[in-house]
């Protein structure tokens, strides 16, 4: 499916209906930033944390997961480690293996890939490499539509997993604006789930353009933060970019899962995890 031009550390599980008689199958998501593998990051280098962050996705067993920052052997390190999980992903800056990617996995024995692909989060969104507004650096999102085998007479699950840009505040507001005009012109013949790092926290711009929160904005929004949904009041610790710091929980949560209504949201967890005072990654995952 070509879809109209227009993962933080969280833990969340999500039914999905299936046909009437059918009883609710949970659908668990999780979001997780897992910071680029060729940073300097010392003692947080990838090779150091890398079995701590796998460690961490295989103890939640996600039935999808959207990463951000990953690179081509990260993207394979986790696919060796999944085998139950199907990905797709492609570099940023050519569509093929050069660059950042917002990888997606899916399980296989849960899911039936439809249809997968990427667009750019730019006024020319299906060339790759494309960047527009302020951005700082082309941005992405990589989308899978999915049957689920549990409810195969339900409507399909339309995945969706991006990475907005660091400095660009304009481009983060059309970043967010693009989104959702994808997500409303798909979620008639979709339910949607949406996953990323959105560099930007609750009741920004992009979070209203996105989820049309907040006094006097749009509640015709198809997509809904699904930690607010289980958290209707501000917690403790939801901050979820923790620069390798294991107390680092009180800054903005800038990590999103969207769902649209179709989706009734049981759990939302941030994950702490952590072994020996170290994260395995800059980002909490959800």
């Amino acid at each position: 499916m070509k879809l109209p031009a227009c993962l933080l550390a969280l833990l969340l599980t999500l039914p999905v209906m299936g046909q009437v008689e059918d009883a609710p199958a949970a659908v668990r998501v999780m979001s997780f930033n897992v910071r680029y593998g060729t940073a300097r990051d010392g003692e947080n280098h990838w090779e150091k944390r890398k079995d701590l962050l796998i460690g961490t996705i295989q103890a939640f067993a996600p039935d999808l997961l959207g990463t951000q920052e990953m690179l081509d052997f990260q993207r394979d390190f986790l696919a060796a480690a999944l085998p139950g999980h199907a990905a797709l992903g492609v570099g940023r800056e050519d569509g093929r293996a050069k660059g950042e990617m917002t990888a997606v996995y899916y399980r296989r024995d849960r899911f039936e890939l439809l249809e997968g692909g990427h667009f750019w989060l730019s006024e020319t969104p299906d060339q790759p490499g494309s960047k527009s507004w302020d951005s700082s650096l082309p941005r992405m999102a990589t989308w899978v539509r999915l049957r689920d085998r549990r409810a195969p007479a339900g409507l399909p699950v339309l995945f969706i997993n991006t990475h907005f840009d660091h400095q660009g505040a304009q481009a983060r507001l059309e970043s967010a604006r693009l989104l959702r005009t994808r997500v409303e012109t798909a979620a008639s013949s979709n339910r949607v789930g949406v996953t990323g790092d959105f560099h930007a926290g609750e009741g920004s711009p992009p979070y209203l353009a996105l989820f049309g929160a907040g006094p006097g904005a749009d509640t015709g929004a198809v997509l809904r933060d699904s930690w607010r949904l289980a958290h209707p009041q501000p917690v403790a610790a939801e901050g979820t970019f923790n620069g390798f710091q294991v107390t680092a929980t009180s800054g903005a949560r800038i990590d999103w899962i969207g769902v649209s209504r179709g989706w009734r949201v049981d759990s939302a967890v941030i994950d702490h995890t952590a072994r020996d005072g170290r994260t395995p990654s800059d980002h909490f995952p959800i």
